[in-house]
């Protein structure tokens, strides 16, 4: 079933939303962007005559409540963005009565689903080491279950609206979806956007593709490269984790961020790259400070030639025109890490040479796809997402997808 063809008139619906959204020390929103991901959704099930119920977790109270998380706090946030008055269900395991009440056109936000232990189906207050851990574990599934079957209960249909779990096997994302029938759960309008974007990357390949992998360490995106290297052309490899490649060719790199028990893993993959065919591009020089902070004295060097004392925070000029080349003629772009310290802004140069190539490539007909928190919030900074295709909002959730993986927030919907 799709979000286009269910007619919602007269019907319940419960839909997962990704609300975590961030609060400063008043409880106010600082970004509200997962908010208007979710309101074509809402408000085309309002638009068609149905009821909403809406469910999302915020941050990690770990089975407990904790006022610091309340969905309370972001109810006047959704009502303003919905135009309706949203009510509030202060328990979302309590709601059947507030639930049953609902009108067409009416609105009910649940309490956050984490306050309970049952959402994530984590056993609480006793250690994996625990000789009873594994008896805690399969309780605690078993009333995960009903946890699931009491949200179940509240409505007529199931709509998953959260890529950002849809990693996660939780009660809210994959469970739920066992007790509704095929034709009654759909995914809602940001996860197609999701998934279709992924699927553009992974199977719908137009050539050629340039993947971009940053960030400060080798180890956490290994999968991810590993399933890369068989669909790309072009894989630039930037960030901290230049410097392990750096030092696994024998290179000197001061004090540079470097993973040493993955060095023989650095040689392994620029073997693989030849093996494939895969055009490796790996930073040449580099722009190294004295100190990890803004503002530090910097030098350009090579990156596998930074006296002792200094560290590289950014890609040099040299390895920016490298990573431009790299970009500029593909027709499919992921970029996932920045190059450099990017929150200094001194060390910015490196990535926004690759927003600016992937702004160009886009223009010439790329389909480029930005995700996972620190590419996002980059692009955010230079200004440029409206100049991309695509921006995934599922930092974890996406590269599990792009990992090969299959997403059980997905599976729980699809079969």
């Amino acid at each position: 079933m799709t979000i286009d063809n269910y007619k919602f008139a007269g019907k319940k619906a419960i839909v997962r939303v990704d609300f975590n959204v961030p609060l400063d020390e008043n409880g106010k929103i600082t970004d509200d962007t997962r908010i208007r991901g979710a309101l074509p959704t809402l408000k085309k099930i309002l638009a068609d005559g149905g009821a909403l119920i809406i469910m999302s977790h915020m941050g990690k109270p770990k089975g407990k409540v904790n006022p610091k998380f309340s969905l309370s706090q972001i109810v006047d946030a959704v009502s303003e963005k919905l135009g309706v008055a949203v009510k509030f269900a202060p328990d979302c395991a309590k709601a059947a009565d507030a639930a049953a009440a609902l009108k067409p056109g009416e609105v009910l936000l649940l309490e956050n689903l984490r306050f309970y232990p049952e959402e994530e189906g984590k056993p609480v207050g006793i250690d994996k080491e625990d000789p009873a851990y594994e008896d805690a574990k399969k309780a605690m599934k078993a009333s995960q279950k009903e946890f699931a079957k009491t949200l179940a209960s509240y409505a007529d249909c199931y709509v998953n609206d959260a890529f950002g779990t849809a990693h996660r096997k939780h009660a809210s994302t994959a469970v739920i979806a066992d007790y509704f029938d095929a034709d009654n759960k759909m995914l809602g309008y940001l996860m197609e956007k999701e998934v279709n974007a992924v699927d553009n990357v992974l199977s719908n390949i137009k050539r050629p593709f340039t993947a971009i992998m940053g960030g400060s360490k080798v180890s956490t995106k290994i999968g991810i490269i590993e399933n890369l290297m068989d669909k790309v052309d072009n894989l630039i490899l930037c960030g901290g984790m230049t410097y392990t490649f750096a030092k696994a060719q024998g290179g000197k790199i001061g004090n540079s961020i470097c993973e040493d028990d993955k060095l023989q893993l650095a040689l392994d993959i620029i073997e693989k790259a030849k093996a494939k065919g895969v055009n490796l591009v790996l930073g040449t020089d580099c722009v190294a400070a004295d100190a990890f902070a803004n503002d530090a004295h910097t030098q350009v060097v090579p990156a596998n030639d930074i006296p002792e004392g200094w560290e590289g925070l950014d890609a040099g000029p040299a390895t920016q025109k490298a990573f431009a080349e790299a970009i500029k003629g593909a027709k499919t772009i992921l970029w996932n890490g920045p190059a450099g310290v990017f929150e200094f802004d001194n060390f910015t140069a490196g990535s926004r040479a690759i927003a600016e190539a992937i702004a160009e490539a886009t223009k010439n007909g790329a389909f480029s796809l930005i995700g996972g928190g620190d590419s996002v919030a980059c692009i955010n900074k230079f200004g440029m997402a409206d100049q991309v295709s695509y921006i995934s909002t599922g930092g974890g959730a996406l590269l599990e997808a792009i990992e090969g993986k299959i997403l059980p927030g997905i599976a729980a919907i699809k079969g």
